[in-house]
């Protein structure tokens, strides 16, 4: 059930509620009714996880001993030397790439290479998020994949271009983390004229909502890159 459903919901429940108390109760019984339409809303919105501008770095704020305890837990055994080495150290991963719930941006700094519960994790949101964009109403869109696995190299080609999220001890290097975009999405070319187009803002806030859901699942850890214009996202699974 989207957000703006749960919404609908509880506001027609409490509303018609408080209706009932005030019409057929004694004033000394509305002081029930109010707590009544109280825990209506705590069971259908969760008035700390609604997703605007002020609150994304509140709410996906893992540090980066998170990321990287998870990252070494689930991930490669070692982080890879060189694009050369790479090589040979990719047959237990997934290769991923274009598909009708992801785009993978062109990578420079990286190689399109996760676990299997991180590219599970990866799909998941990807699904999520254009189930999500069609439920609204809203033309097609897909997120962008912008970094997955880096090996050492590209980790020290990253620092040496200015980028003051390249860490040596990065989670990046296992396999188990990959950065989407929040600044853009793929809004494809596909002919839907009975549906709306979003703004990026839009499609945000609606990739934040499911990556919240996610991140309250266990299934990742989150932190939001404002330098990156990214979401930084570590596989639990």
């Amino acid at each position: 059930m989207t957000r703006r459903r749960k919404i609908a919901i509880a506001v027609l429940a409490a509303g018609a509620i408080m209706l009932i108390g005030v019409a057929l109760l004694p004033h000394r019984y509305r002081a029930y009714i109010s707590r009544i339409v109280d825990k209506v809303e705590s069971i259908f919105v969760d008035r700390e996880t609604f997703i605007d501008d002020t609150n994304y770095s509140r709410l996906f704020n893992d540090m980066n001993g998170a990321h990287l305890s998870s990252a070494k837990r689930l991930g490669i055994e070692r982080p890879i030397k060189s694009r050369d080495e790479a090589d040979s150290e990719l047959d237990n991963l997934v290769k991923i790439s274009n598909n009708k719930h992801y785009t993978v941006d062109h990578l420079t700094h990286s190689i399109p290479y996760l676990t299997n519960g991180a590219a599970e994790l990866l799909e998941m949101i990807g699904s999520e998020f254009t189930r999500a964009v069609e439920e609204e109403g809203y033309k097609a869109s897909r997120i962008i994949v912008t970094s997955v696995l880096r090996t050492q190299e590209d980790v020290r080609k990253l620092q040496k271009s200015g980028n003051v999220n390249a860490s040596s001890n990065s989670a990046h290097c296992y396999a188990t983390t990959f950065d989407i975009t929040y600044a853009r999405f793929d809004r494809g070319t596909k002919f839907q004229p009975l549906r709306k187009a979003a703004q990026t803002k839009r499609l945000k806030k609606i990739l934040g909502e499911v990556l919240h859901e996610l991140h309250k699942e266990g299934k990742c850890y989150i932190k939001y890159e404002i330098n990156q214009h990214c979401f930084h996202i570590t596989s639990r699974i």
